[in-house]
């Protein structure tokens, strides 16, 4: 039985949130409301729900915050894309000891992003 996955993060700022996963990573608009929104890039969802007070970024940071993993099909690709936005990365491709190759970034709010390249078993099933 398949299962998806979709998650939610918090923000202050509903468009500067919006406007990050959208320029910088991508996804599009699937819905809005006054304190949400609704994006979606391939089968990967976020909502984005609006905060009353700003939220510290620290308590978003790895080890204390989550780190949110979008694999993509061509990593080489979508860090160019990324790095003509402008937006900070937190350095070059790497490949990681567990033998995939990534690369990572804080979106608007601190969150902490890992882009990554698809497992072999994965991307041959694709």
């Amino acid at each position: 039985m398949e299962m998806t996955l979709r998650i939610e993060v918090f923000t202050h700022d509903l468009d500067r949130a919006g406007r990050f996963y959208r320029d910088v990573l991508g996804f599009e608009e699937l819905s809005r409301q006054s304190r949400y929104l609704w994006m979606g890039r391939g089968t990967a969802r976020i909502g984005i729900g609006a905060t009353t007070e700003p939220i510290d970024p620290a308590v978003r940071r790895v080890p204390h915050g989550t780190e949110i993993v979008l694999e993509v099909d061509d990593l080489d690709a979508e860090y160019e894309r990324v790095r003509a936005t402008g937006w900070p990365v937190e350095g070059d491709v790497q490949l990681q000891e567990w033998g995939l190759r990534d690369f990572r970034l804080f979106d608007a709010d601190g969150y902490y992003l890992r882009l990554t390249s698809r497992p072999v078993q994965q991307a041959a099933r694709r």
